[in-house]
């Protein structure tokens, strides 16, 4: 009994060690296996894969385009400003100061030059247009005695002292009455009028120059100084571009070059202007103003002290280039997406790590990996961040 007893637990370990060794075997197996399969997502040169069926292809909606060689010009970024020439500003205030009698202009409204932008009241205007006919009419006294004087004097019958003294009261009075002329100019009241004897004592501010009002700082019956600027007046004809150039930059730039810009908000840099001035002095900050004519068609929907983003041609040169929305950013690296095989099962990706160039005109060059095999595949152009997000969502599975 003992023999058989011991027969029986042999058998049992036996068999224990049997059931072990089969199961490392499968637990191989299938580790073995899953080696294979994630090597089958992960290419030998390190790229990373996915495969969509035809469904989620479909419902994605993916586009795929050629990788293209373009001449890419190398640029030089700017920023600046939509700017006017110095001749289409214009401040507007009251010489003589006084208050107002005449509500501002609003902001936007187009105005012609000559025309009457607001009204001052000012009780020494009345002074001013009283002086002035008193030494009108004295002038008028004087310039008679001078003449009678001159002829008495030709005729040696009047002494050479009185004659000095009228022709020097003459010559006072003539400037006197030029000054008050001058002051009625400023104050906006005209001369012929006052000679007319008609006598105000409000005064017409008037539009130096044709534009658009830019600002209005005015209200009824507020006191206004000479120095206060009332209005300021912009024409639109004559917009520049005033970019702001580095100064290791300046040896790149020149008069006569092309300027594509866009405003800040805008990528597309479809709009172009020309180099015509570049600053000769830096300032603190190290930067270089450049000027930049517009074209005509181009000043659309710009307005002065718009913000813009420009880049100037600096040479071109043949690149690899592809739209600016294949390219995705994965783990903080450049990559695009390759389709790499199409078949009934469904489309197999393929991302591929490049270096990003020059960007231009919604294209930027790329350079592969030596070991990169890129020729007989698509780069995905359209929707390529479901494919990503479809790539991550696998990893976190995993």
């Amino acid at each position: 009994m003992k023999i058989q007893f011991n027969t029986k637990i042999s058998l049992l370990i036996l068999s224990t060690l049997f059931i072990v060794a089969c199961g490392n075997k499968d637990s191989e197996k299938m580790d073995s296996s899953k080696e294979s399969s994630m090597k089958e997502e992960q290419p030998a040169n390190g790229s990373k894969q996915i495969t969509f069926t035809k469904d989620q292809y479909n419902l994605a909606g993916i586009e795929t385009g050629e990788i293209e060689m373009r001449n890419l010009s190398n640029i030089v970024k700017l920023n600046g400003v939509v700017n006017v020439e110095p001749k289409s500003m214009a401040s507007v205030s009251a010489p003589l100061g006084g208050y107002l009698k005449t509500a501002g202009r609003l902001p936007g409204e187009e105005i012609k030059k000559g025309q009457v932008l607001a009204t001052i009241e000012n009780p020494e205007f009345i002074q001013i247009q009283q002086d002035y006919l008193e030494s009108l009419s004295k002038l008028q006294f004087l310039e008679e005695e001078y003449s009678r004087q001159k002829q008495l004097r030709e005729e040696d019958i009047n002494s050479a002292k009185t004659f000095q003294q009228v022709s020097s009261d003459y010559k006072i009075t003539q400037g006197r009455v030029k000054a008050y002329e001058q002051q009625l100019a400023l104050a906006g009241i005209s001369r012929s009028s006052v000679q007319n004897g008609n006598i105000t004592r409000t005064a017409n501010l008037y539009a130096p120059i044709s534009g658009f009002i830019k600002a209005s700082n005015v209200n009824i019956g507020d006191y206004v100084s000479p120095q206060d600027v009332l209005f300021e007046i912009v024409n639109l004809d004559d917009m520049h571009l005033a970019l702001n150039a580095f100064e290791k930059d300046l040896g790149k730039i020149e008069v006569g070059q092309t300027v594509k810009f866009s405003l800040a908000n805008d990528n597309t840099f479809n709009r172009t202007a020309e180099v015509f001035l570049i600053g000769k002095a830096t300032g603190n900050d190290r930067i270089t103003p450049v000027h930049c004519h517009l074209k005509k068609e181009d000043k659309e929907d710009l307005l002065p002290g718009m913000y813009v983003k420009a880049w100037v041609e600096s040479g071109t040169e043949k690149q690899n280039a592809i739209p600016l929305e294949a390219l995705v950013q994965y783990e903080g690296k450049d990559f695009v997406i390759f389709q790499t095989e199409e078949s009934e099962n469904g489309y197999t990706f393929r991302l591929e790590q490049v270096k990003k160039g020059i960007e231009q005109e919604g294209y930027t060059a790329i350079t592969f990996a030596e070991s990169a095999d890129v020729k007989n595949f698509k780069p995905v152009t359209k929707n390529t961040y479901s494919i990503l997000s479809a790539l991550r969502n696998s990893e976190e599975e995993e």
